[in-house]
C-alpha cells in the first residue's frame, strides 16, 4: 500500500480515534527522578488467587525502587476479561496492604500516570496501533479460527514452528480494495504485527539477573489487539511501560521466552527498552518422589499468601525470607545485624539466584523467631492481639483480660545475650503460653508432659507453703530448692546423684522438674521461677491441686 493508502485504511478501522501518539507523549512526560533512580512496577492479572511467587515479585519492585529513591505502582493487567474472577482486583489490593507491600503509586494509589487498569486504557493502545498501521507496522488480519487451526496441524505435521508468519501470514500483504471487502462483508479481524524479524538471525539481550541471553530474532506476526479491539499482554505492557517510564521490568522466569517479542515491540514502536530481571522460580523438594519441582498451588500450604496471615507469620518476618530469596547474602547479612532494617540492606541483581530457589520451611520458621526474640513483650502481645481479633475472637477477649500477665510472661528470658526462641508465629502464642492464663490451662494441658514420671505433689505443697519466696532473685531462689532438696533426701546436684545414685531420691532438677511439671504441664519452660512469680503462691498451689487430681 501507498502511504496514503495506509492512512486511509487506519482511518477506516478507527474512525474514533482523534489523537496522535504525541498527545500521549505529552501527557506523561519524563519523570523527576534522582538519576540512577528504578522504576518499578507490579503488574498483576486478576485471573487467580495471590501467591508467594507474585509476593516475591512485588516485594522486588518495592525493595529496588526505595533504595534508588524511585518509585514502585500498581498497574492491573485485566485486558483477559474472560478470565477475570469476582473480587479478583480487590483482592490484589487487598493482599499488598495486608502484607505492606505498598505502591507508592498506581491503582488505588494514585499517580499521574494513570489509568493504571488497562482495560480503562484502550484508546491509548489504538491510537498506537493506527501509527503503526500508517508507517506500514502493522495490518489487519482476517483469517477464520478454522484457518489458522489449518495452519497449525500443519505446521505439526511438518514439525516447523507454530504461528503466523512469512507464507503463512496470509493477509499481511492485503491491498486496500481487499480490506474494504473484508470489512463490507464484517469479517472478524485482528490487528497483528508486521514483525520485521528473520529467526536465522540471532540477537543477545542482558538480563540483569541472568546476564547474556541469545535468541533467535522473533518473526511470527504477532496478535496486537484482539477482535474486540482490546490489547493483547505484550502489545499493552510495551505501551503501558513506556509512558509510564518503567525503568526496570522484574517479572518470573516464565516470561524469558518473550523476550525477543518484547524488545521488538519497543524498537517498532521507537521507544527505548526496559531494563528486564527476570527471577527464578520457588523450588521445593517433593516429599513424596525427593524431586525438586516448583512450588504449587495443590500440594503446599505455603504457595498461598493466606497461609502466612492465617497462621500468624509476621509480615515483618515475611519480609526477611523474601528478603534471603531475593538476594542470598541477605541472611547472612541479617543474622549478623539483627537490630537493623531491611532498609539499611543494599539489594544488588548480581545477588539474586539464576536457578530455582528453594522453598525452606526451616529457614522461615528461624528468621521468625530471631524476628520475635528481638520483640519488645508489649508488642508481641499488641500484634498478637491484632491477629487475634481476626482469627480466634475467644483468645483475643482471653488476651485483653490478661493483657498485664501475658506481658509479663512474653518478657521472660528477653533481656540476656541469648533471648528466647520459642515463637515463630501468633499463634504460637496461644500454644506455647497456653499456661499463662488460667482458663486456658485445664487437664489437658499436662499431656505436654512428655515424661511418664509421677511426681510427689504432697512434697511440692510442703516447698511451696514452707521454703517459696517470691521476692528473691533468681539464684537465691535456687539456692532455697538445693536446702529443700537436700533436706528431703535429694543430691544437690545432677553430678552428685551420678555419683552415688543409689544413696539419693533424685536430684535437685528433679524437685525443679516436678514443679514445671504441675504449674505450667509441660518438661520445657522459660525461666521457672520467673514463671512463678508471676503466677503467685495462690494460683501455684491450685495447680498442684489440679495435678495431684488428675
Amino acid at each position: 500500500m501507498t502511504s496514503e493508502e495506509r492512512i486511509e485504511l487506519a482511518n477506516l478501522l478507527f474512525p474514533n480515534i482523534k489523537n496522535e501518539t504525541k498527545y500521549y507523549e505529552d501527557k506523561y512526560p519524563e519523570r523527576k527522578l534522582p538519576e540512577g533512580a528504578m522504576v518499578t512496577r507490579y503488574g498483576p492479572s486478576p485471573t487467580g488467587f495471590v501467591h508467594l511467587g507474585n509476593l516475591l515479585s512485588a516485594f522486588a519492585d518495592m525493595v529496588y525502587s526505595k533504595q534508588t529513591n524511585g518509585k514502585f505502582f500498581l498497574r492491573i493487567e485485566d485486558t483477559d476479561q474472560k478470565r477475570m474472577i469476582d473480587g479478583g482486583i480487590e483482592n490484589i489490593v487487598g493482599v499488598l496492604h495486608d502484607f505492606d507491600i505498598l505502591p507508592n503509586e498506581g491503582y488505588s494509589f494514585d499517580g499521574e500516570y494513570g489509568p493504571y487498569r488497562q482495560s480503562e486504557r484502550t484508546e491509548i493502545y489504538q491510537t498506537y496501533v493506527k501509527d503503526l498501521i500508517i508507517r506500514g507496522l502493522a495490518y489487519p488480519c482476517f483469517m477464520t479460527e478454522e484457518e489458522i487451526a489449518n495452519i497449525k496441524e500443519e505446521q505439526e505435521i511438518n514439525k516447523t514452528k507454530i504461528g503466523i508468519y512469512g507464507v503463512y501470514a496470509v493477509d499481511r500483504d492485503l491491498s486496500l480494495d481487499e480490506v474494504k471487502e473484508h470489512l463490507n462483508n464484517k469479517d472478524e479481524y485482528v490487528i497483528r504485527l508486521k514483525s520485521p524479524g528473520n529467526a536465522k538471525n540471532e540477537i543477545e539481550i542482558v538480563d540483569c539477573i541472568k546476564g547474556k541471553l541469545k535468541f533467535p530474532e522473533h518473526d511470527v506476526d504477532t496478535i496486537l489487539l484482539k477482535k474486540d479491539g482490546t490489547p493483547t499482554y505484550h502489545f499493552a505492557h510495551a505501551i503501558d511501560d513506556h509512558l509510564m517510564h518503567t525503568t526496570h521490568v522484574i517479572r518470573g522466569d516464565e516470561w524469558v521466552s518473550s523476550l525477543p517479542l518484547h524488545i521488538q515491540l519497543f524498537e517498532v514502536l521507537g521507544f527505548t527498552p526496559v531494563k528486564y530481571a527476570h527471577i527464578a522460580p520457588i523450588t521445593i523438594k517433593d516429599a513424596e518422589t525427593g524431586n525438586i519441582r516448583k512450588i504449587s498451588k495443590r500440594k503446599d500450604p505455603w504457595f498461598g499468601v493466606k497461609y502466612y496471615d492465617e497462621n500468624g507469620i509476621p509480615i515483618e518476618a515475611l519480609h526477611l525470607y523474601l528478603a534471603t530469596i531475593t538476594n542470598t547474602n541477605f541472611e547472612e547479612w541479617y543474622l549478623a545485624n539483627p537490630d537493623k532494617n531491611i532498609s539499611d540492606f543494599e539489594f544488588s541483581f548480581d545477588k539474586q539466584a539464576i536457578g530455582g530457589t528453594s522453598f525452606d520451611e526451616a529457614k522461615l520458621v528461624n528468621l521468625c523467631k530471631t524476628y520475635f526474640s528481638h520483640k519488645p513483650a508489649k508488642d508481641i502481645f499488641e500484634e498478637t492481639l491484632k491477629w487475634a481479633l481476626k482469627h480466634d475472637e475467644e483468645y483475643a477477649k482471653l488476651l485483653e483480660e490478661n493483657k498485664e500477665d501475658m506481658i509479663k510472661f512474653l518478657n521472660i528470658e528477653k533481656d540476656g545475650p541469648r533471648p528466647r526462641k520459642d515463637i515463630a508465629k501468633y499463634s504460637d502464642v496461644k500454644e506455647e503460653f497456653s499456661y499463662a492464663i488460667d482458663s486456658l490451662f485445664e487437664k489437658e494441658n499436662y499431656s505436654k508432659n512428655e515424661s511418664e514420671k509421677t511426681y510427689d505433689t504432697d512434697l511440692i505443697i510442703d516447698y511451696v507453703n514452707n521454703y517459696l519466696e517470691l521476692d528473691r532473685d533468681n539464684e537465691t531462689w535456687f539456692n532455697t530448692v538445693r536446702e529443700f532438696a537436700i533436706k528431703n533426701g535429694y543430691a544437690s546436684s545432677p553430678k552428685e546423684y551420678k555419683a552415688a545414685p543409689d544413696s539419693f531420691k533424685g536430684h535437685v532438677g528433679d524437685i525443679c522438674e516436678a514443679i514445671r511439671v504441675m504449674i505450667t504441664g509441660r518438661l520445657k519452660s522459660p525461666d521457672l521461677y520467673s514463671i512463678m512469680k508471676i503466677l503467685g503462691k495462690d494460683r501455684i498451689l491450685k495447680r498442684i491441686d489440679m495435678y495431684k487430681n488428675l
